[in-house]
């Protein structure tokens, strides 16, 4: 009987173990989309740029005193700078013909080409710092794409939401599935719960073997989710190699480091809650449960 008892129990964490890998891999998989999607946006707006155009009367030094300007500015993340000559002989490439053939002299300023970081790269932001940009001397223009800024920054914050509603709905999936599992075990052996009652065992004494399975549940199951995760991620960056831009450090710490944190934590607290449920019943309706 001693034989066939621990086989079933070895059976149940053995089920538990696996039930819990399975609702980790999702809660980790809801982590990692969350995660690359925040990143191809922070990409997106990273690749939004600026056109400062100059005069053609602007010297040497003073383009050198606009450019340390231009880094100084809170929104500028990099600043490169094209000359009046590799303008005119870009464009020139791209149309096929010289335009200071027929024009006499080149339409195309020199310019300074601003990419932003992140956080500053909306139109509340550039109305905010870009007036002091125009003003300064030897500036023509200031050129960025105000209506598709707005457009992408619009349905990234809609992707956001939308991301964020599955995660809190998949995370609370997550929590059900967990907590029916750690009850299933606590159900297993409710008897022995009631028994260890009886003789006068205090609750702490109780819990304590269950919270320790249960700890162990969540490190064993973490560890093969995140192989699991690990190896999809992989199978990802050698299936297309653009995604292996996305999948950042810190992409791969927050999905691999979310897994254990929360499947331990979850199971752990499961496991208190579901053993506390037993231990509050009364003998009588033990045997409804």
């Amino acid at each position: 009987m001693a034989k066939k008892k621990r086989t079933a129990g070895g059976f149940n964490t053995f089920t538990a173990c696996i039930s819990t890998t399975m609702v980790l891999v999702l809660l980790g998989t809801v982590v990692f989309f969350v995660s690359v999607a925040d990143n191809l946006g922070r990409t997106m707006r990273e690749n939004f740029s600026i056109q400062v155009l100059l005069s053609d009367s602007i010297s040497h030094n003073q383009t050198y005193e606009m450019q340390k300007f231009l880094r100084r500015q809170a929104p500028v993340r990099s600043v490169s700078y094209t000359s009046k000559e590799k303008a005119t002989k870009e464009q020139a490439e791209v149309l096929g013909s010289d335009p200071e053939e027929f024009l006499g002299n080149s339409p195309y300023p020199a310019s300074f080409e601003l990419l932003l970081h992140a956080d500053y790269a909306n139109n509340d932001s550039l109305r905010k710092y870009m007036p002091a940009v125009r003003k300064r001397p030897f500036v023509t223009d200031v050129i960025y794409p105000q209506d598709l800024m707005d457009s992408v920054n619009h349905n990234l914050q809609t992707a956001s939401i939308v991301l964020l509603c599955i995660a809190a709905l998949l995370g609370f999936v997550s929590f059900a599935l967990i907590n029916n599992i750690m009850r299933f075990s606590a159900y297993a052996n409710r008897y022995t719960i009631y028994t260890m009652k009886l003789i006068g065992a205090r609750w702490s004494f109780i819990r304590r073997p269950y919270l320790l399975q249960a700890a162990w549940i969540g490190i064993v199951s973490s560890i093969l989710a995140d192989g699991l995760l690990f190896g999809a991620m992989q199978g990802l960056t050698s299936w297309d190699e653009g995604i292996a831009d996305l999948l950042t450090p810190e992409v791969v710490i927050y999905t691999l480091g979310s897994v254990p944190l929360v499947g331990i934590i979850l199971t752990v607290i499961c496991a208190f809650f579901s053993v506390n449920r037993f231990l509050h019943l009364r003998g009588n309706k033990i045997h409804l449960q």
